[in-house]
């Protein structure tokens, strides 16, 4: 069999180390028996697998002692919707700044639940820059401080200058959807109130979410709500509230474990850094064949978006590029053109293989 280099933004691609391992042990986990995803949650086969995934993402992301870390089911969305449930008072202001598809997204699940302002927005240039931290129009006493650390769709992403510095919001915490960047690069956790991130892009299959919050927002009575929706309640359940998705968690883990062994986030910052160029060099220097619109000092490490100078070219260009073991680059509904989604699982010589393709592309197509 072989294994084609897959560029989709989610589902993604997994270490194919993770899935071999997860194959072997699929029937018997650690000669118990019986799989993992057979095993009762509450049993010590899977309690160990919970508390490894744990420890290793702690290690993995530098979390502060003072922060809890939830593994729950569903996606990003639906930890939008729950986010002014828990930390903002009924009728409280969250700002929101809005920097692309999936903060737009974000903004929507409140507006129930909060009187939401729209901080900053990049919309009247297409969602191709953050605008600048002066032009934020944050409000006093705001709940919290929402933005996306990386637009998948748009890919747009901020880097570090672009977070705001200790003492701007004031008390005010920072809450941060890290979907498509978490466990990336080095972070420091200790900047955000909460960051969340669904799994199916770096940290393992869909259908699980991480949740990082700061233990004291966990004291605010936020609004009246359901104890499943509540994230104390989860964070002294342990995550298990209810059944958990045990064998979304189970891989989320052996990807962690991968991490770690490859090197930490230190070194996947440097692949990112090498293979994010390889891609944007190809569109820089292609003379207009391939063009990509965000503003350079925000291009995103992890999903590169870009058009070709002709849309008849869509086609054909999708299709030998499948010829050549290199999937699902069609861009998404919402915007259009290509994407060639980089996450850390995305091997070197994959991001090389579709390098050379653009250009062979170019060559016979220019």
């Amino acid at each position: 069999m072989s294994r084609v280099h897959n560029f989709s933004a989610g589902p993604a691609a997994l270490p194919e180390s993770v899935l071999r391992q997860a194959q072997e042990e699929m029937l018997d986990w650690h000669g118990v028996g019986a799989s993992i995803v057979e095993l009762s949650h509450r049993g010590p086969e899977f309690i160990q697998v919970a508390s490894e995934a744990e420890a290793d993402l702690r290690k993995l992301m530098s979390i502060p002692d003072d922060y809890a870390v939830l593994f729950l089911g569903g996606g990003a969305t639906t930890v939008q919707a729950l986010l002014p449930l828990n930390f903002a008072a009924p009728g409280q202001v969250a700002d929101y700044v809005v920097t692309g598809h999936w903060g737009k997204t974000a903004l929507k699940q409140v507006k129930p639940y909060v009187a939401a302002n729209v901080a900053a927005t990049s919309e009247a240039d297409g969602f191709r820059s953050i605008p600048a931290r002066e032009s934020w129009q944050l409000s006093k006493d705001a709940a919290y401080v929402h933005v996306t650390a990386n637009e998948t769709i748009h890919g747009v992403e901020f880097r570090d200058e672009h977070y705001p510095r200790s003492g701007d919001v004031g008390d005010v915490p920072l809450f941060a959807d890290f979907s498509s960047s978490i466990a990336s690069e080095p972070l420091d956790v200790s900047k955000f109130g909460v960051i969340y991130a669904g799994a199916q892009k770096n940290l393992g299959p869909v259908g699980i979410t991480v949740v990082i919050i700061r233990r004291d927002l966990l004291e605010r009575a936020g609004q009246p709500r359901a104890d499943i929706l509540d994230y104390r309640s989860h964070v002294k359940g342990e995550s298990m509230l209810n059944t958990p998705p045990s064998w979304n968690w189970y891989l989320l883990g052996l990807t962690v474990k991968w991490m770690l062994a490859e090197g930490g986030v230190e070194e996947f910052a440097r692949r990112s850094a090498r293979k994010s160029a390889l891609l944007y060099d190809v569109i820089d220097g292609s003379g207009g064949f391939y063009r990509n619109e965000v503003d350079k000092a925000v291009r995103s490490r992890m999903n590169v978006p870009f058009f070709l100078h002709d849309e008849a070219l869509d086609k054909p260009f999708l299709k030998e590029a499948e010829g050549a073991g290199l999937i699902s680059l069609k861009g998404h509904r919402a915007l259009g053109g290509m994407r060639a989604s980089i996450y850390n699982a995305m091997p070197e010589a994959g991001v090389q293989a579709l390098a050379d393709f653009m250009r062979d592309f170019r060559q016979r197509h220019g």
